[in-house]
């Protein structure tokens, strides 16, 4: 959520944001919602210091006539406050939905485009594979070594599902915990979080409202599947007052995500590209309310991961996310791509954002500033770690061997007892 003071000192400025983000909010009819409720407020404030001198001042009137004049006066002054306080209770919600709508304009360096055509690539590290076979996809490889079974998985839980059996099963938690430990030795707290979350946790890191379509919502419970651990992550501290010193808190969890893929009908349906259900290491880090800070982190959040893909010796590329692109909370965001031989191309693995205090001003997540000696809100940063088993499509097709085999990343072999292939058993 953006601070209504900065709304009401440049109007163009969130206008534009809307804009290059794509996102519907209509800014003057904030705007005027928020007019009158100060004309409603400034008309209480007045209110509530006539009646505190009428008060006063009724007790020392000796004339009973003058005594009861002011009396009716303080009584015309309740009900007309009565009338403010019902426009107040009208006009909030309205006010509170649109504030909810309004985006983050994204950072001066963010280029401008429509969609994720025209993010814009920083960097490409390692070497693409050159095979001198003919490689397999990875369902190929999966169906043909019986670690995937995508046909069984549909036939019990519909399109968009799958099981991962034996290496294919070990394979994965292999990665996710490597990369685990990975983010434990650079001093992130490991967290098991919870996977269904309130309403308020959806809205408090900005996935409400607007991703509704995209989350299994349990109606009957009033909870939310989480379609990232940076849900429970972020919200973890919602409602409190850190101490300074304790900040940065930097987290690292491990999750079951859920997504719904609405409106993707047609859209990646080959594959373990996109799909229903998937395990996740998120990390997230909550630090000061200083551009600069929040700037350090989100290069170390994306260091984090490149750290992962470089040992798992992966190619990828990264990008600097577009204004089309992005989500209305990020200011800033890169993607990593990493290179997936059966799509032909750089897909996305990963994506490292940038919030400011976006999402802990909806979440009233604040700390002790001594220097400015008053309750600051925190900025919020988040990064995958590693996505499973989306990661297997590159370590499979790019580590397999022309008999059908798979050679284990060398960092991925302790995680499954020194095995070096995988083979069909």
């Amino acid at each position: 959520m953006i601070d209504i003071k900065e709304i009401r000192k440049d109007e163009l400025k969130f206008k534009k944001a809307a804009a290059d983000k794509h996102i519907e909010v209509d800014i003057d009819h904030l705007l005027e919602i928020d007019g009158d409720l100060q004309n409603h407020k400034e008309k209480l404030q007045y209110y509530a210091t006539e009646k505190n001198r009428l008060g006063k001042l009724i007790p020392t009137i000796k004339n009973e006539q003058k005594k009861m004049e002011q009396i009716a006066s303080l009584s015309i002054l309740k009900k007309d406050e009565v009338k403010h306080e019902n426009e107040i209770k009208k006009l909030q919600p309205e006010f509170e939905a649109l504030m909810m709508l309004v985006a983050q304009p994204a950072d001066d360096n963010v280029p401008l485009g429509k969609d994720d055509t025209e993010n814009v690539e920083l960097r490409k590290e390692g070497q693409v594979r050159k095979f001198d076979f003919k490689p397999k996809d990875h369902v190929q490889l999966g169906t043909d070594l019986g670690i995937i079974d995508i046909e069984r998985g549909v036939k019990l839980a519909g399109s968009r599902n799958y099981f991962l059996k034996g290496d294919g099963a070990r394979l994965h938690w292999a990665a996710l915990q490597f990369a685990m430990d990975v983010m434990i030795a650079r001093n992130y707290t490991p967290m098991s979080v919870p996977l269904l979350m309130k309403a308020e946790a959806m809205r408090g890191t900005g996935y409400y409202p607007g991703s509704e379509e995209q989350t299994y919502r349990m109606e009957r419970d009033e909870l939310n599947l989480a379609g990232t651990a940076e849900v429970p992550l972020t919200a973890y501290r919602s409602g409190e007052i850190l101490n300074e010193e304790d900040l940065p808190l930097k987290f690292a969890g491990m999750s079951t995500c859920f997504r719904r893929e609405a409106g993707a009908a047609g859209k990646d349906t080959y594959g373990l590209y996109r799909i229903h259900q998937f395990d996740k290491v998120e990390q997230v880090v909550i630090c000061k309310n200083s551009v600069e800070e929040s700037n350090k982190y989100h290069e170390e959040i994306l260091t984090n991961s490149e750290v992962v893909l470089r040992a798992l010796e992966l190619p990828y590329r990264v990008v600097v996310v577009c204004t089309g692109d992005l989500g209305r909370g990020q200011a800033r965001k890169y993607d990593i791509e990493t290179w997936m031989p059966s799509r032909g191309n750089y897909c996305e693995t990963h994506s490292a954002s940038k919030f400011y205090e976006f999402q802990a001003r909806r979440m009233n997540l604040r700390y002790k500033d001594a220097a400015a000696k008053k309750n600051l809100f925190c900025h919020t940063l988040n990064n995958t770690v590693i996505a499973s088993p989306r990661i297997l499509i590159p370590i499979l097709e790019l580590y397999q061997n022309a008999d059908g085999s798979v050679s284990v990343p060398k960092v991925l072999q302790p995680y499954m007892g020194g095995q070096e292939r995988i083979t069909h058993r």
